[in-house]
Formats: structure tokens, sequence, C-alpha cells
């Protein structure tokens, strides 16, 4: 009984594994995918806006952690 029950989860996989694979490969369609690396880029992708809002976020970050305390007398 013991072997049966083997064989039977040996098979299972072989046969999950296998539909699996099948799968993976019904997957690839073979679309050629054309690349425009002249296109116009998008205003995120400009380095001067990493660079303000990096600017920005450290004088924010800074008056946060600086007005955030009292002074005493």
């Amino acid at each position: 009984m013991n072997k049966i029950i083997r064989g039977a989860r040996y098979v299972t996989a072989v046969i999950t594994l296998s539909i699996l694979s099948f799968l993976s490969f019904a997957q690839d369609k073979g679309i050629d995918i054309d690349v425009d690396v002249n296109k116009k880029s998008e205003w995120y992708q400009q380095t001067w806006v990493w660079i303000v809002g990096g600017a920005v976020f450290v004088l924010l970050l800074v008056a946060i952690l600086r007005g955030g305390g009292k002074k005493s007398d």
C-alpha cells in the first residue's frame, strides 16, 4: 500500500511539472519589440528633477527635525 501511494505521488508530480513546463513554453509568442531610444523623455527621467526633489526633501527633513523640539530658557 505504501508503494502505491509513493507511486501515485511520483506520477502526480511528473504530470504537474510537465503541465507547468508546457504552460511556460506556451507563453513565448516570439513578439518583436521595437525600442525607440530617441523618444522624448518624461519629466521624471530628467536629472535636474531628481536633484531638485532631493534638495527639497533634505530641506523639509531638516526643518522637521530642528523645529520639533521646544527651546528651554
